[in-house]
């Protein structure tokens, strides 16, 4: 099963600092592997004076956030479009999302309205992913793009988790700090 365009939810029982109650938008999941950044860690770093090309443009917080534990030297930038037809300078993923070169001019990448920008990525090897899957250490839930874009990245983990049906709702009156239980 492909998770392109959905998000995983880090499972409480996920037992990685890197990941805990993470929200992770997948960018790629095929036979290659997968990739994806996590959508609720921003870095303190703004936008501002780091990539001043695109400032005007950086969702609120306009901060750069912190993709994931890979090439945290490199950035990807996720943009809002109205369109999911890709570009040279604009890679579609799903829901009006896709990825955009920074190094192009913000103005050769019409109808953007926002971007979100993050150093670094999350990576799985081939079948790595699928068996992280069947270990329960991740949740596949369907993304919305306002997601990508939260104005209060650190309380989406719980938001996403809330509007899901059935028992995967419960998991949001699980405690920030399990020890409070």
């Amino acid at each position: 099963m492909s998770t392109k365009g959905r998000h995983l939810l880090a499972s409480p029982a996920l037992n990685d600092p890197n990941f805990d109650r993470t929200v992770v938008f997948m960018l790629e999941h095929g036979e290659q592997g997968a990739l994806g950044v996590v959508v609720n860690r921003p870095s303190g770093l703004p936008v501002a004076g780091t990539i001043d090309d695109w400032k005007d443009l950086a969702a609120e917080p306009p901060v750069i956030f912190v993709g994931g534990p890979v090439s945290s030297s490199s950035v990807i930038a996720i943009a809002t479009m109205p369109t999911d037809e890709g570009s040279h300078h604009w890679n579609a993923v799903a829901l009006g999302l896709g990825t955009v070169d920074l190094d192009s001019d913000p103005s050769q990448v019409p109808g953007i309205e926002k971007v979100r920008m993050f150093a670094g990525y999350a990576s799985w090897a081939p079948g790595q992913l699928d068996a992280e899957l069947l270990d329960d250490a991740w949740i596949v839930v369907d993304a919305e793009a306002e997601d990508i874009h939260a104005t209060d990245p650190d309380e989406l983990w719980w938001r996403v988790v809330g509007r899901q049906q059935g028992p995967l709702n419960r998991l949001r009156f699980y405690p920030r700090d399990p020890s409070d239980n």
